[in-house]
Order: C-alpha cells, then sequence, then structure tokens
C-alpha cells in the first residue's frame, strides 16, 4: 500500500496488507515508523520500503542517507530500498547502487531495487556485473503498460511494482466501467485486478478507511480473457502516462 499520510488510517491498512511504500521525498518515514510501533505489530511481520531521490545520489550521500532513514524510522533494517528515480546519470546511479549493495552487505536492508528504470538503466546495471535488482516500481495501468521494460524485468527475474494502478481516480472509460458493472465491483477493483493477473504488484494509494478496504477486496473474483484483453488495449503508451514517468531519463 503506498500513501503519503499515515493518521488514523495504519491500523486499517495493516488489517489487510503488511506492505508499506515510503521515500525519503515524501517524508514520511519518522510517521510510519512511529504508527508501526504504535501498533503493536512486530516488525519481523512487516514489509518496508523507502527509496533515495536523486538530489541525494552518489556513493558517500547514498550510505548516510540508509543510516538516516533507519534513525527516521526507528528500525534496525529496511525490507527494500530503491533508488527512486534514475535523473542523476549513469555514474552517480551506479555509484547509489554500489552503496545500497553495501549496505545490504552490512545488514542494514535486505533488498535493492529500482524505480522509473527503463531497460537502458537496468542494462547498466547488468553491463557493471552488479546483482540485478530485485524490483522495478514503474507506472503501470491498462493506459501506460510500458511493454518493453515489464518484458526485460521478466526475463530477468525482476518483480514489477505498479504505481498509479488505479489511474489517480481517472477510470471513467467506457471498458472499465463496463467491466465493473458486468462482475458487481467498482472501477479501482477492476483495475487492481487487472494488475493482479498481468503479474504485477499494484500501489494504491488512499487515506480512506472505505477504500483501503475496498481495495483488497480482490481475491474473490477474476477477469475473464476478453476482459484482460480489452483492457491491454486502452494501452497508449507514453501518452498514457499520468505521472513524472521519468523511464527515458539521460
Amino acid at each position: 500500500m503506498q500513501f503519503m499520510t499515515i493518521g488514523d488510517v495504519f491500523p486499517t491498512v495493516m488489517n489487510y496488507n503488511r506492505h508499506v511504500d515510503s521515500a525519503q521525498a515524501y517524508r514520511n518515514e519518522t510517521a510510519v515508523g512511529e504508527a508501526v510501533r504504535d501498533s503493536g505489530i512486530d516488525r519481523g511481520e512487516l514489509f518496508i520500503t523507502t527509496k533515495c531521490i536523486s538530489q541525494n545520489h552518489g556513493y558517500q550521500s547514498t550510505l548516510k542517507g540508509v543510516d538516516e532513514s533507519l534513525a527516521k524510522f526507528g528500525f534496525e533494517y529496511l525490507d527494500l530500498f530503491l533508488i527512486h528515480d534514475p535523473y542523476s546519470g549513469t555514474e552517480r546511479r551506479l555509484a547509489t547502487y554500489r552503496a545500497l549493495q553495501d549496505a545490504r552487505n552490512a545488514g542494514k536492508i535486505r533488498s535493492i531495487g529500482v524505480s522509473n528504470y527503463g531497460i537502458k538503466h537496468l542494462e547498466e546495471i547488468a553491463d557493471a556485473k552488479y546483482d540485478m535488482p530485485a524490483v522495478n516500481q514503474i507506472e503501470l495501468h491498462p493506459f501506460c503498460q510500458q511493454r518493453p521494460i515489464v518484458d526485460y524485468c521478466r526475463e530477468h527475474s525482476i518483480v514489477v511494482q505498479a504505481y498509479c494502478p488505479i489511474i489517480r481516480g481517472k477510470m471513467d472509460h467506457p471498458i472499465i466501467q463496463t467491466i465493473a458493472q458486468n462482475h458487481g465491483r467498482d472501477a479501482a477493483q477492476v483495475l487492481l485486478r487487472w494488475s493482479l493477473q498481468k503479474g504485477f504488484v499494484p500501489l494504491p494509494k488512499s487515506a480512506t478507511p472505505e477504500r483501503i478496504r475496498s481495495n483488497a477486496q480482490l481475491y474473490d473474483f477474476e477477469l475473464e480473457p476478453e476482459e484482460m484483453e480489452q483492457l491491454d488495449g486502452l494501452d497508449r503508451g507514453k501518452e498514457g502516462s499520468i505521472s513524472w514517468n521519468p523511464v527515458d531519463a539521460s
């Protein structure tokens, strides 16, 4: 579950989901750590992700950033640490990745991933003979399917996490609405179910307890093959993006 505000929704989130998607840029690491402690849930039952944005890329700055994130969370380790974006250029991207590998070797993080990485950025990692990332988190929904990146990730056993999976609420397309009506579901559930059936890990963002509950009710129905084909046919390529989507950064 991806969210930028914590407040009273954390207990609801924990009833349905044990993955928290955070980031240094969201400025919510301290609040997440406090919410975890207040919840009484054992840290080992949670999967906590954070990310470092390009302004903080570089070897030493990344090592420092890992320590600062751990201090803000109040945790001894993080389950997944992502490079938030590829804007810093090849040299700093690779230095950042190397720092994360060293932080992993030191036991500070469990897994390394990337976000908004295109094929070019992933191939840099492979060419440097580094371990391939465990995760690539990119914008994914029927209007922006990023198929070449998804295919590359699948070929290299990289888990694909989907942000903006419910298109920031822009779900009024007739095909989406018709499929939702056919299943007696809301449009967001249809989009999340599409994402799951594509093999993605969708990260819906919500601060509403009712919506959080609804977004978790996905495992008692399945989209038919022809419905999946209809949604697949909505792809607009880059024109379908609704976020920054910097997968083509130099």
